[in-house]
C-alpha cells in the first residue's frame, strides 16, 4: 500500500502545486531541471527563440514583483528600466562608441546603470503614494523611450542600435543560435529567484510587506519608508537591466519600439494573473502571458488561416483576449492562480479571522527587528 501512496503523492498536481508554494528546494531544482531539458525534447528553432524571449520576461516580472508584490508599489513605467539596460548594453558593446567590453563585464554593469537609475526616479518620487506614484512612474516610462528615440547621434533613433558584440564562453560563441541565450536567461533566472526568496524572508523583504499592507503603521513601528522603497525600487531595476542586457544580445539590435507602455501593461498583468507577491505564482503568470502572446495566438491565427478563414487574426486581438482573462480572475479568483497565503486570506474575506491579524501583528513586530 505503500508503494501507490507514494507514487500517487508524487503525481498528484496539487500536492505539487502546493509544493512549489512552500518554496521546497527539490520542486524548484526538478522544474529548472524540466526547463533545462525541455529545448532538447523540442529542438524547434522557432520553439527554442519562443522559450529564450519568455524567459527575459520572466526576469522582468521577477523584478516588478519586487517593486508591486512585495513592497505594494504601483510602478506603470517599468520598461523604462528595461530599455535603459538594453541601451547600456548596446552602447557599450557595439561600433556605435567603439567600445567592446567583454559580456559578461556588460550583464552586471547594465544592472547596475538600471539600478541607478531607479534610485535616481524613486529619490525625488518615493514620498508620494497610490495614485500620484502611478502617475509619476508612468510619466517616466514615457520619457526616456521618447530620450533614446530624439538623442538620435548617439542612439540610432528610431532605427536603434544594431551589429551588437555577442557573448562568448572562452572560444564559444553563441551567435545567432537561440538556445545558449535560453540557457543563459535560464541561469539568471535561477539567480533572480534565489535573490527574491532570500529578500522576502530578510529584514528588509519584511520591511517592504510592512509598507505594503500600512505604510502609516509601519512608519509608527520605526520604519525609514522612503530608503526601504528606495531599496525595492533599485532591486526591481537591477532585475530589468539583467533582462534588458540578455534580451538585446539575443536580438543583436535595440530600439525604442522595444519599450513601450503595453510592455509594462502586460508585466503587470502577468503578476496579477500569477499571484502578485509569490515568486512560483509570478513565474507562471509571465509564461502563461508569454505563451499566449508569443506563440499560441500566433500558432492559432495560422491554424485558421491554413483552414481558409483569412479573416481571423488572434494576434491583432491580443489585447481583448489579456482583458477578457484578467476580467474573469477579478472576477473569480482575484488572488491569482498561484497565490501567496497572506494574499488568498485577505482576497477571500478572511480579514476577520483572528488568525490573520495575528499574522499581520508579527509582521510588524518583526519588520522592526
Amino acid at each position: 500500500m505503500g508503494a501507490p501512496r507514494a507514487r500517487a503523492k508524487l503525481t498528484s498536481p496539487a500536492v505539487l502545486i502546493a509544493a512549489v508554494r512552500r518554496g521546497g528546494l527539490a520542486q524548484a531544482i526538478a522544474l529548472f531541471a524540466l526547463a533545462i531539458v525541455l529545448p532538447f525534447v523540442f529542438p524547434s528553432g522557432a520553439f527554442v527563440n519562443f522559450l529564450a524571449d519568455a524567459g527575459a520576461f520572466v526576469l522582468l516580472a521577477l523584478g516588478l514583483n519586487i517593486v508591486i508584490g512585495f513592497a505594494g508599489l504601483l510602478d506603470l513605467g517599468y520598461a523604462a528600466f528595461f530599455a535603459i539596460g538594453s541601451y547600456a548594453f548596446a552602447m557599450l558593446a557595439s561600433p556605435q562608441f567603439g567600445i567592446h567590453l567583454p559580456f559578461w563585464v556588460l550583464l552586471f554593469l547594465a544592472s547596475g546603470i538600471a539600478a541607478l537609475f531607479g534610485i535616481l526616479l524613486g529619490a525625488p518620487t518615493l514620498r508620494l503614494r497610490g495614485d500620484y506614484l502611478a502617475i509619476v512612474t508612468l510619466g517616466f516610462g514615457e520619457i526616456v523611450p521618447q530620450t533614446f528615440l530624439n538623442l538620435s547621434q548617439w542612439t540610432g533613433g528610431p532605427n536603434g542600435i544594431g551589429s551588437l558584440d555577442q557573448p562568448t564562453i572562452g572560444a564559444y560563441k553563441f551567435g545567432f543560435n537561440a538556445l545558449p541565450y535560453y540557457l543563459m536567461i535560464l541561469a539568471l533566472i535561477a539567480l533572480a529567484v534565489w535573490v527574491a526568496n532570500n529578500l522576502r524572508h530578510s529584514r528588509l523583504g519584511r520591511a517592504w510587506m510592512a509598507i505594503r499592507e500600512d505604510e502609516l503603521a509601519a512608519a509608527h513601528m520605526g520604519i525609514n519608508t522612503t530608503a526601504t522603497k528606495l531599496a525595492a525600487f533599485a532591486m526591481g531595476a537591477s532585475f530589468s537591466g539583467l533582462a534588458g542586457c540578455a534580451y538585446a544580445a539575443k536580438l543583436q539590435l535595440v530600439s525604442p519600439d522595444q519599450f513601450g507602455f503595453n510592455v509594462s501593461v502586460g508585466l503587470i498583468s502577468m503578476l496579477v494573473l500569477g499571484g502578485m507577491g509569490n515568486v512560483p505564482g509570478v513565474i507562471l503568470g509571465a509564461i502563461v502571458i508569454s505563451s499566449l502572446d508569443r506563440y499560441i495566438l500566433p500558432q492559432g491565427t495560422n491554424f485558421f488561416h491554413s483552414i481558409g478563414m483569412t479573416g481571423v487574426d488572434l494576434t491583432g486581438s491580443r489585447f481583448l483576449i489579456y482583458g477578457l482573462i484578467l476580467v474573469m480572475m477579478m472576477l473569480f479568483r482575484p488572488e491569482g492562480l498561484l497565490p501567496s497565503r497572506q494574499r488568498k486570506a485577505e482576497l477571500r474575506g478572511a480579514a476577520g479571522d483572528p488568525g490573520v491579524a495575528g499574522q499581520e501583528a508579527a509582521l510588524y513586530t518583526e519588520a522592526v527587528k
